[in-house]
């Protein structure tokens, strides 16, 4: 067998420390030379150019009420103090939706972490102003001080037409404030705060019921009985996090890529409820082992649900930071929530973390959407994806079945049918991110994606040690001690900003953030989508960590007709409700096929609307819909329908009809 190069007398009569460096050298250059191979060319400026070219935004304030404070940092329990920034990393969440029943998403709810506020405010571009923003208080609902709003997420959830909106918190279970009738514009009286979870206060008026702390939810009817479910996901387990005078039982998570210490899924069940004299109620009833409890107590910071098998019962993703994303098929019943496990299966050249459910990333949100308009949902996946610091991969879940048929039987057999194609697609790369949103901003049939990114502001670079963490041994994590500090001052991927990836001609995507004047280098959080004027183009907000959110009015350069859905269900009386999990497939005139969904609530910390939204390209011919949808007694209905490019209000109660806009 003849010698190796570095076993040549030449080798041999270099000087010790080069011989004992040859090895480490050579693994360093196979894996440079490999990551160079690995990594797909970025696009030219010219072909970013040409991409950027079909959109543009206008950067416009937002309104909040006057004199709240601007905090840029949380008090903490005192085993967390040296970490006060990591802690106080989230918690800035905005949602879109029709808040005051004027018939347009036209209304914001925002929690603005720099006052621990949740407020309500018309979307910028509104004249006159529809009225003033103002705080959605809890009170007369038992709080203290070391609770924290970290979204909302409006809805319908007692059937009486009016939008209500779920805020979850750090400290406490989540509130409903139920909408009621108010004279004259929307304000706080509008809202009747509400428990999801019942507790008593304790004597002196203070929360005295669980620890939850959450920080993401997923909201549809996952029993198939016609009726807004809601899933709660906490990150820590349940314990006082944010109170400096706190019982010293916190945690962290005990691993990095396998933790399962963490706070744990709630499957809440809607159930009906006699109206009361007092105003508006609503009950829910958790659903106890509707998730196995060994997959069921992940670090989770976004979750969402989409049909995926045609049965109009949604299946449902959990993305955990600290590793191991799950997927579940639902197999509800009417009043009884259930989910099975999925995983993704595994090839030759595949490697374990870039399966489904077998990963040990950072996931921080997920979203479904039609990414290879072939009419079938996909996934797209945040993650920390860092050079030098820590390199992970956004996860691009193209699905590999053509049919609901066939996804149905994978995953009857335990199998979610996704294969991660970031990198081919060029969306593996981006920086820290959070919420991702995926949207067709130019009208063209395609989607782009919108992506938060960005972790702690400040002035000192802590890369360093926080990559000294990721290495340490799993025994010591857990315990809050052993962390590295994180305090004001420091910088952990702090000026990363927002990526908004387009599609070349090729198929891939090319990040034009930087050409649309959206690269601000801030953190950022939740991703708001609607076509808040209702012109036909998507506008979306986005919520900062310590800093005030944005909203960015769609300018539209590039021209393209559009199919917009507004989808109703009669409720009581002559009340009209979202038709939450209605599935709408199109067939373009180019052949393409798209599919979308009324999205009760997925993502991190923003929620787009109720809308369903197609882009049409420059086609001006009648569009061919095929709607499925369950009523409000859980019945299955689907029609085909055709209408014309633009927007259109339809009922769906055992038939699609057009109505007029409200």
């Amino acid at each position: 067998m003849p010698s190796l190069p570095f076993s040549s007398e030449l080798t041999r009569r270099l000087p010790a420390w080069i011989r004992a460096a040859v090895p480490a050298v050579t693994v360093i250059l196979v894996a440079a030379g490999l990551y160079a191979v690995a990594r797909r060319p970025e696009a030219s400026d010219a072909a970013r150019g040409e991409v950027a070219a079909r959109f543009g935004f206008t950067e416009l304030p937002i309104a909040l009420p006057p004199g709240l404070p601007e905090r840029t940092i949380r008090e903490v329990n005192p085993s967390y103090e040296h970490i006060r920034a990591w802690i106080s990393s989230v918690g800035a969440g905005i949602a879109v939706n029709d808040l005051d029943g004027n018939g347009r998403p036209d209304d914001l709810c925002l929690v603005d972490t720099r006052s621990d506020t949740v407020v309500v405010t018309p979307a910028p571009g509104t004249t006159p102003p529809r009225y003033a923003p103002f705080v959605l208080d809890p009170a007369p609902l038992p709080t203290n001080a070391a609770v924290a709003p970290m979204g909302c997420a409006p809805g319908e959830f007692n059937g009486d037409g009016r939008t209500d909106v779920l805020v979850y918190y750090w400290g406490r279970t989540p509130v409903v404030f139920l909408g009621r009738q108010a004279a004259g514009p929307l304000s706080p009286a509008a809202f009747r705060p509400t428990e999801l979870v019942p507790t008593a206060p304790a004597p002196d008026g203070r929360y005295a019921g669980q620890l939850w702390n959450t920080n993401a939810v997923s909201i549809a009817d996952f029993d198939g009985d016609g009726h807004p479910d809601i899933g709660v996901f906490n990150y820590f387990p349940d314990s006082q996090v944010l109170d400096p005078q706190g019982q010293p039982n916190v945690q962290m998570n005990h691993t990095m890529s396998r933790a399962t210490n963490g706070g744990g899924a709630h499957l809440m069940r809607w159930i009906p409820t006699p109206s009361s004299p007092d105003g508006p109620t609503v009950r829910f009833v958790e659903d106890v082992g509707a998730i196995d409890p060994a997959a069921a107590t992940g670090w989770t910071l976004g979750a969402g649900s989409a049909d995926l098998d045609d049965d109009l019962l949604p299946e449902l993703y959990v993305a955990n930071d600290f590793g191991q994303d799950r997927m579940f098929h639902n197999v509800s019943q009417p009043g009884r929530i259930r989910f099975q496990l999925l995983a993704g299966k595994r090839y030759p050249y595949t490697p374990k973390s870039m399966v489904l459910g077998n990963d040990s990333f950072k996931s921080m949100s997920i979203d479904f959407g039609d990414l290879d308009n072939n009419g079938a949902f996909d996934m797209f996946v945040s993650n920390i994806t860092t050079p030098w610091g820590l390199q992970e991969s956004n996860f691009a879940w193209v699905n590999t079945t053509t049919t609901t048929a066939a996804a149905r039987d994978t995953m009857s057999r335990g199998v979610a049918p996704f294969d991660n194609r970031a990198s081919d697609l060029n969306v593996a790369w981006s920086g820290w991110g959070w919420d991702a949103k995926m949207a067709d901003f130019d009208n063209s049939g395609d989607l782009a994606i919108v992506q938060t990114t960005g972790f702690v502001k400040g002035e000192i670079n802590r890369w360093s040690w926080l990559q000294e963490l990721a290495m340490s041994n799993d025994l010591m994590l857990k315990n809050p001690q052993m962390w590295p500090d994180v305090g004001p001052t420091d910088d952990i991927a702090g000026s990363h900003s927002l990526v908004f990836w387009a599609r070349e001609n090729n198929g891939r995507f090319a990040n034009v953030s930087a050409d649309l004047g959206l690269a601000a280098r801030v953190p950022t959080r939740g991703i708001a989508v609607a076509d808040t004027d209702g012109d036909g183009w998507q506008d979306f907000a986005v919520a900062r960590q310590w800093g005030p959110p944005a909203f960015y009015r769609n300018d539209h350069p590039a021209s393209g007709n559009f199919l917009g859905l507004r989808l109703h269900r009669p409720g009581q009386g002559s009340a009209v409700l979202p038709a939450y999990g209605a599935v709408v497939k199109i067939t373009g005139a180019d052949g393409r096929t798209q599919i979308s969904q009324v999205d009760g609530g997925s993502g991190h910390s923003g929620k787009r609307s109720f809308d369903v939204f197609f882009g049409l390209g420059p086609a001006t011919a009648n569009v061919t819909a095929e709607l499925s949808w369950r009523d409000t007694t859980g019945a299955v209905h689907r029609s085909t329908v055709t209408l014309a490019p633009g927007w259109h209000d339809i009922l769906l109660d055992t038939q699609a009809t057009e109505v007029a806009p409200r």
